[in-house]
This record gives structure tokens, C-alpha cells and sequence, in this order.
């Protein structure tokens, strides 16, 4: 099985430009804790991400105004990121590893092209959510990709 077979398309992206109160609503209105931050929205060069922990750790728990503030100043750099032809075994060890929950998955030309969630490893592959975060969430420990077999 491939990146290509279980990540989510297309997924919803936001600028260095944008404001964190946007992207915020961003991801309130497409039920996501992350978005792809991309150069443009026309070329989609990825460039960062920015979580739902980005903003209450770097914005709202230091009290800064999340209307007037930008992504690129909370964003996370750089990027773990995967191929869509990536073989999944691969991406379970890379979450592993980075102790991750969630990859966006980049083109040749380092455009977004998708995301990839653990829900989304488990909804395809059967696995139970709870012991793949086990996983991920630990340093050391049996390794995600044994656990997928």
C-alpha cells in the first residue's frame, strides 16, 4: 500500500500571510487540526505547516491577538513531509520517528498535493487509533509498522 492510497487529497491550505484567526477557522470549518502553509495558493510550494497546538502554544497562551497576527509567525518549520508513491510502511516509520501524527504529502516539485492522518492509516488499514497513537507517541517501543501486520 502507497502514501497515494490513503491520504486525503487536495487538502485546505493557507499562506505565511494569512492570519492565525483565519487559519483557525480554517480548520473549525474542515474539522482539521493542521494545514498545509503553502507559498501561494496558486503554486501550493509547501513551506510549513500550522497546527491547532502551533496556535494555543505560540498565540493564544502568550496572549497575542490572533486576528492581527500571521501564520508565518507561528508556523512549524521545517517540514517532515512523504511522496504520494511512498510505500505506507515507510510513513508509519517516518510518524514514528518524528513522533507525528500527521504528513503532508508533497509532488516532485515540493507542491501539497495531500495529507496523510493517522485516522487515515487506521481507517484503511483497520488498525485501532488508540494503539497506532501509542506508537507514534512513544520514543522507543514495538514499532507502528510491525503492529500494521
Amino acid at each position: 500500500m502507497q502514501v497515494i492510497d490513503v491520504m486525503t487529497e487536495d487538502p485546505v491550505c493557507c499562506t505565511p500571510s494569512s492570519k492565525i484567526g483565519d487559519a483557525a477557522r480554517l480548520m473549525a470549518d474542515n474539522d482539521c487540526g493542521v494545514l498545509p502553509v503553502v507559498e501561494s495558493l496558486e503554486s501550493r510550494r509547501l513551506v510549513g505547516v500550522i497546527t491547532d497546538r502551533d496556535i494555543c502554544c505560540r498565540v493564544a497562551a502568550e496572549g497575542k491577538d490572533a486576528e492581527r497576527m500571521t501564520v508565518r509567525e507561528a508556523m512549524s518549520t521545517p517540514v517532515v513531509t512523504m511522496s504520494p508513491d511512498a510505500d505506507l510502511d515507510r510513513c508509519c516509520k517516518v510518524m514514528e520517528e518524528n513522533q507525528i501524527r500527521r504528513v503532508p504529502v508533497v509532488d516532485r516539485n515540493h507542491m501539497c498535493c495531500g495529507i496523510v492522518s493517522q485516522a487515515d492509516i487506521a481507517r484503511e488499514t483497520g488498525m485501532n487509533i488508540s494503539g497506532m497513537l501509542k506508537h507514534i507517541s512513544e520514543p522507543t517501543g514495538m514499532s507502528l509498522r510491525h503492529s500494521m501486520r
